[in-house]
C-alpha cells in the first residue's frame, strides 16, 4: 500500500512538473516563467525525495541540496536580469 501511494505521488509530481512546463512555453509573461521553473525546481526535489523513501536510501540526500540550489540560484538570476539587465555587474575602471 505504500509503494503504491508513493507512486500515485510521483505521477503527481510528474503532472505538475509537464503543466509547468506548458507554463514556461506559453506564459504571458517572463515572471510567469520565472515562477514555472522555479515550481519545477521545487517539484523535482520533492520528486527525488519520494524515490529516495521508495527505495529506502539516503544516498539522494546530495543530490537534493544541489537541485534545491542551482534552483534557487537561477531564480535569483532570472530575477535580476529582469530587474536591472545584467546578472553580474561589473565596475569599470575609468
Amino acid at each position: 500500500m505504500f509503494e503504491l501511494l508513493m507512486l500515485g505521488s510521483i505521477v503527481m509530481l510528474v503532472l505538475t512538473i509537464l503543466a509547468c512546463l506548458y507554463r514556461v512555453w506559453k506564459g504571458p509573461s517572463m515572471p510567469d516563467r520565472i515562477q514555472a521553473l522555479d515550481t519545477i525546481g521545487i517539484t523535482l526535489v520533492a520528486g527525488v525525495a519520494i524515490f529516495s523513501v521508495l527505495n529506502r536510501t539516503h544516498a539522494f540526500l546530495e543530490v537534493i541540496l544541489i537541485i534545491g540550489i542551482l534552483s534557487f540560484i537561477g531564480t535569483i538570476a532570472f530575477a535580476r536580469s529582469l530587474e536591472r539587465g545584467v546578472v553580474i555587474e561589473r565596475k569599470r575602471v575609468e
